[in-house]
Formats: C-alpha cells, sequence, structure tokens
C-alpha cells in the first residue's frame, strides 16, 4: 500500500514529496479544490429525500466547500475526513463562518484507515481524490461498508474516451470504468459530464494564474527549491489543458445493485 503522502501527492497531481507542505500556500486562492459542490447538491435533492435526517461522508474532502454547502443547504449532519491538516483547518474555519460548525465535523487522518470503523452513511462523496484506494473495483469495496442500507456514492472524476490514445497515468477509459463500477457490484443512476465552454476554461486560465504566482512566491522565498515549484506550475498547465482537450470530467450518483431473486 502507497503511503498517505504518496497517495495525497498522486491526488494532487504533485510528483516530488518535497513540495508537499508547500500545498496549503499554493493552494491558498483555492475553496472548492475539485470538485463541484453545486452539482453534488443538486444530486442530493433530486436522489434524497427527508434531507435533515442525512448523514453524509466526504472522503478526501480537501478545505470542506461540498460539507459546508451540503449542511446549509439541508441542515445534515457532514464528516470530511482529509489528509492536509492545514487543509482541515481551512474547512472547520469555513464551517463557522457559514454557521454550520454544529453540523460538520472535520478531521485529518488517512481515508483508507477511516473508513474501517464508518458506517451507516446515507451518501459517501468522493470528490476528484484519484485511486487512493486503488481501482474503482477496490475502491467501492472499501467504501461500500460506510453505507446505510439504500445508501448512494457520489463520484467528481474524469476519463479518456474510449476511442481516444491519449493515456494518463491517474485515470482509465470510459468503458474500464464502468466495468469496475459494475464489479463491485454498484449501478450508476445518474451521470453528468461537464461540458468545455469559454467559462470553463476562462477558470482554468484564472485557476493557473493563481498557481503561478504562489509558486513565483515560493521560488523566490526558497530559491533553493525553484526548480520543484517551476515544475508544479508547468504540471499545472499541463493539466489544465489535458482537462480542455483529452479528459472527460464526469460527475456520478452510484447505488448498490438491486439482489436477484431466484425462484426455485
Amino acid at each position: 500500500m502507497k503511503t498517505i503522502e504518496e497517495s495525497v501527492s498522486a491526488a494532487m497531481d504533485v510528483r516530488e514529496v518535497e513540495l508537499l507542505p508547500f500545498l496549503p500556500y499554493i493552494l491558498q486562492d483555492f475553496w472548492e479544490i475539485g470538485s463541484e459542490p453545486e452539482t453534488i447538491i443538486a444530486f442530493i435533492e433530486q436522489y434524497s429525500s427527508d434531507y435533515k435526517r442525512l448523514k453524509v461522508l466526504d472522503l478526501g474532502c480537501g478545505k470542506g466547500a461540498v460539507s459546508v454547502k451540503v449542511a446549509k443547504k439541508f441542515g445534515c449532519l457532514c464528516h470530511g475526513i482529509d489528509a492536509v491538516p492545514a487543509f482541515i483547518d481551512y474547512a472547520i474555519d469555513k464551517s463557522k463562518e457559514f454557521k454550520v460548525s454544529v453540523l460538520c465535523n472535520f478531521e485529518a487522518g488517512d481515508i483508507r484507515e477511516k473508513v474501517r470503523h464508518l458506517k451507516d452513511f446515507d451518501i459517501v462523496i468522493l470528490g476528484s481524490i484519484g485511486q487512493v484506494f486503488g481501482d474503482y473495483s477496490e475502491t467501492l469495496a472499501a467504501i461500500s461498508p460506510c453505507l446505510s442500507d439504500q445508501g448512494l456514492i457520489i463520484i467528481e472524476d474524469a476519463y479518456v474516451d474510449d476511442n481516444s490514445s491519449f493515456i494518463h497515468p491517474q485515470l482509465l477509459k470510459k468503458q474500464v470504468m464502468h466495468d469496475q463500477i459494475a464489479s463491485a457490484g454498484m449501478e450508476i443512476i445518474a451521470e453528468i459530464v461537464e461540458q468545455v465552454d469559454e467559462n470553463l476554461i476562462e477558470s482554468f486560465d484564472l485557476q493557473q494564474a493563481n498557481i503561478d504566482k504562489r509558486c513565483n512566491e515560493l521560488m523566490a522565498q526558497h530559491p533553493e527549491m525553484a526548480g520543484v515549484f517551476q515544475r508544479y506550475a508547468e504540471r499545472q498547465k499541463e493539466e489544465y489543458n489535458n482537462l480542455s482537450e483529452n479528459m472527460i470530467c464526469v460527475a456520478m450518483v452510484l447505488k448498490r445493485k438491486a439482489a436477484v431473486v431466484q425462484s426455485h
């Protein structure tokens, strides 16, 4: 099993571990990291009911944007876990700012270990965290015990089109992803593909500008690590280009397949 540092590095597209302590600084201009709270809120609104009774588990919650906004919208309990303590501190502050601190519980830790002791959640969210648990079969096997009987899993991720020649070390082809989900005894009941338009590209450009700014500041502060920060900024630019041209971002709602009753 990868170390938690290696898993965080893969999820955050960090290839040099010495960069990890600087991630909170580099990403200080971001609250929403990887997930779209509005998409997840829309899914919950459509596929759940009795909202205030919901228990939501946000794995790899980052700075807590999803949990805080879900708690604010529905008045439900949200439990967020992330491996970066500085992100958790930020999430706690945001929950206070939005007046949902009594509904939100945030903790720093290794989600691979934490899920072994969690259960009865109505919704489990995996927001662009990559293959922390392994492939989709392994991931769903690991988190299914956290679900209530009728629980749902909401995933935001990206895949590569089946007919594309593009290869990404962290992404699967669409059919492979769907096959792994099915092999885990789950089915997709809703799927939204993000459309690449001028607004999205403009958002990517703004995000890249913020990353460039913070990496330049760190290069001035730590000249001995200038190459590390420069390479990270360049990789992020390449990643945004791939998001625009080669990757397909998707949000999905999964549930357990209904058991087949055999007649005798």
